[in-house]
C-alpha cells in the first residue's frame, strides 16, 4: 500500500530533455521528464569531484570533500543537472535513477527550484540510496519545509499554488573513505516535473494495444503476509515490490538464487521478499517508494523510471511495445468493480494489456493467491482511480530487448 497525496499536477509524458508537448495537449495537463543518460548528456552537467566514463558519473578523487555521515567518514563528489524550465509552474517533482553502490558506497539525490520572481529554493533531499542495507540505512527525508517547497516521501511538493519555473538536481557519490575498490557510480538520472487541474478528465478512446495482453507472470503480495516486519510485513504492504517482481519476471531479470537464499525454504515466490528488501524506506516504513522500486529494477532488467501519462491511451502505446507498466491507483468502496480489496489509499498493480473493447487487464498482487491475481477493470473506472490520485503515475521498467522510442516517450 502507498498512501497518495491528493494530486495538484499533470497527466503528459514527455520523457526525453527539452521535449515540447505537442500542440493538441490540453493546457492545464502538463508534465515535462529531463533524463541524462548518455555520456553527452551527463557531460551537460557540471562535476565536482567526479568525472563521465563510458556513460557513468565516478569519483575521480579530485575535489572530492569528506562527509561524516552515521558516525563513518565519506569521500563524496557531486553532479549537477542543468537547470531546467519545463515551461510550466511545476506543483510536484519526482526523481528517478541508476547507479551502482558496492560495498560501503551509496548516493544522495537533492533537487531545488527557482520560482518566476527569482528566489531559489534550498536543496532538498529526495533520497539518500544503496542497493544493499549492511552499511546505509536507505532512507527519504519527509518535510524539509524551510522555503518554496517540502518533500513528501519521494515526492517534492511546491509551497506556492503558482508552483516554481524551473529546477536542478544535484546527485552526490559518497564511499567510505580509502575504499577506494568500493566506488558508487550513476547511470542515469531524471525526473518527471507535473501540474494537474483538480477532478478527473473524460474517459479517453480505446487506441492501439486493443486485444493484445502481455504474458506477466502473477505473483501474490497477501502470499507474504506476516513475513519480514522489519520490511513491511508482506501481505497488503507489499503491493509496490510484488508488482516490480512482476515485471522483473516478464523480462527474465528476477534477481539471482544467491540474493535471496536467506529466505526460508517453502515461502512462495521468494525473490518478492527479496525485492521488498531491497525497496525498503527507513523514513517511509515502507517499500512503496517510487523510484527506490525502479533504481532495484534496472539494476537488473536494465531500464527503469517513474513518470506520469496523460491517459490509458497513453498507456497502449507502450503494451503494444511489448512494456507493461505498474502504476499507481486509489479508490475507495464500490469504485473499482471486480478487485481483490474493497478500497485503497495508494495500491501499485501491473497494466498487462487491454481487452477488444479497450477494458484494462491487470496482473493485481492484491488476490489472495496467484490464481486470482489476473483481473479485468472498467476503463473509466480505472482511469478514474488512476488520473485524479496519483497523476497518471507509472514506472516504465525495461530491458534492452524492448526501447522506449522517442515517439512513445514524448507523447502523452
Amino acid at each position: 500500500m502507498r498512501p497518495l497525496l491528493p494530486v495538484l499536477v499533470a497527466a503528459l509524458v514527455f520523457p526525453l530533455l527539452g521535449a515540447v508537448p505537442p500542440a493538441s495537449a490540453a493546457p492545464r495537463r502538463q508534465i515535462g521528464y529531463s533524463q541524462w543518460d548518455t555520456s553527452a548528456e551527463l557531460r551537460s552537467g557540471t562535476s565536482t569531484g567526479t568525472r563521465i566514463s563510458r556513460g557513468r558519473v565516478v569519483l575521480d578523487g579530485s575535489g572530492t570533500r569528506t562527509r561524516a555521515y552515521r558516525g563513518t567518514t565519506y569521500d563524496e563528489g557531486r553532479w549537477l543537472s542543468p537547470w531546467i524550465s519545463p515551461g510550466f509552474g511545476l506543483t510536484e517533482l519526482v526523481a528517478s535513477w541508476s547507479a551502482r553502490t558496492p560495498g560501503d558506497s551509496w548516493i544522495e539525490v537533492s533537487v531545488r527550484g527557482r520560482a518566476a520572481d527569482g528566489p531559489r529554493s534550498s536543496w532538498d533531499v529526495l533520497g539518500r540510496w544503496a542497493s544493499g542495507d549492511r552499511f546505509v540505512r536507505r532512507t527519504t527525508v519527509s518535510g524539509q519545509p524551510d522555503d518554496l517547497a517540502a518533500v513528501n516521501v519521494d515526492t517534492w511538493v511546491a509551497a506556492r499554488p503558482a508552483g516554481l519555473t524551473s529546477w536542478q538536481l544535484r546527485v552526490s557519490l559518497l564511499r567510505r573513505v580509502a575504499a577506494a575498490s568500493s566506488s558508487p557510480s550513476l547511470d542515469t538520472v531524471g525526473a518527471v516535473a507535473s501540474r494537474l487541474p483538480s477532478g478527473a478528465p473524460a474517459t479517453s478512446a480505446p487506441g492501439p494495444a486493443r486485444g493484445i495482453v502481455l504474458d506477466v507472470p502473477r505473483y501474490s503480495q497477501m502470499s507474504h503476509r506476516g513475513h519480514y516486519p522489519q520490511w513491511g510485513g508482506g501481505g497488503e504492504a507489499w503491493c509496490s515490490p510484488t508488482s516490480t517482481s512482476m515485471v522483473l519476471g516478464y523480462y527474465d531479470a528476477l534477481p539471482p538464487p544467491s540474493s535471496y537464499a536467506w529466505v526460508p525454504a517453502g515461502h512462495v515466490d521468494p525473490w518478492v521478499d527479496a525485492a521488498a528488501r531491497a525497496t525498503y524506506d527507513a523514513d517511509y516504513q515502507g517499500t512503496g517508494n517510487w523510484p527506490f522500486n525502479t533504481a532495484y529494477a534496472a539494476d537488473l532488467a536494465g531500464h527503469a523510471f517513474v513518470t506520469r501519462l496523460r491517459s490509458l491511451r497513453a498507456a497502449e502505446r507502450y503494451i503494444a511495445l511489448g512494456i507493461p507498466l505498474v502504476a499507481s491507483i486509489s479508490f475507495g468502496a464500490g469504485e473499482l468493480s471486480g478487485a481483490p480489496i474493497s478500497s485503497s489509499n495508494g495500491h501499485l498493480l501491473v497494466i498487462v494489456g487491454f481487452t477488444k473493447s479497450g477494458d484494462v487487464v491487470v496482473n493485481d498482487p492484491a488476490a489472495p493467491t496467484r490464481a486470482g491475481v489476473r483481473r479485468t477493470y472498467d476503463r473509466a473506472q480505472f482511469e478514474n482511480a488512476w488520473l485524479p490520485t496519483s497523476g497518471g503515475t507509472v514506472y516504465v521498467i525495461t530491458d534492452d530487448a524492448h526501447p522506449v522510442p522517442r515517439a512513445t516517450r514524448s507523447t502523452g
